[in-house]
């Protein structure tokens, strides 16, 4: 059996109101083994068998909508991709913790998307720093998450694919937990 974390983005914020234990009940439901949340904004830990995450994805989000009626991006990784996104993060031992974020991405960005996503950034003078990794983009919010105006929409726009984000805060707690 393989150790997963199921991302869900838009959980738990703007009316997609979801109880942690309604979640997991869903998951044992579908005969996943050792289902546990981490933190009440959609992160589940779960085993089974060792597959392509995509697959899981897919049927994640169906669950989501069928069950609970909530249209919602699910990012799956393994352990192994869970550290490699701490560890890759270029940003996670230079700014503060709660600031530097992991943003899980559906699909790999072209060079072409990233370059765009970047030019534009800095085009507007923002102090967000920004890196590309595999299936995820490295973001470090300088002067905080609430002030920024590096939006999920925005991301979505210029490099093409849906994504969730966790700081480094909780992706090391998740890890410490799977």
């Amino acid at each position: 059996m393989t150790r997963y974390c199921a991302f869900f983005g838009s959980i738990n914020v703007g009316g997609n109101r979801l109880s942690m234990a309604d979640l997991r009940y869903a998951f044992e439901r579908e005969e996943f083994a050792n289902v546990e949340t981490v933190v009440a904004s959609g992160n589940v830990l779960f085993d089974y068998d060792d597959r392509p995450t995509q697959g899981l994805e897919e049927l994640f989000a169906h669950m989501m909508a069928d069950r609970f009626d909530i249209e919602s991006f699910v990012a799956v990784r393994t352990k192994d991709e869970v550290r490699t996104a701490i560890d890759e993060n270029p940003f996670a031992d230079k700014g503060e913790d709660k600031r530097v974020h992991t943003h899980f991405l559906e699909g790999q960005p072209t060079k072409a998307q990233f370059e765009k996503l970047v030019a534009d950034h800095e085009e507007r003078g923002d102090e967000e720093k920004l890196a590309l990794g595999r299936r995820c983009l490295f973001v470090d919010y300088v002067g905080g998450v609430a002030r920024t105006r590096l939006t999920g929409d925005y991301i979505t726009r210029r490099l093409k694919h849906r994504h969730t984000a966790r700081n480094i805060n909780s992706l090391r707690r998740i890890l410490d937990k799977m």
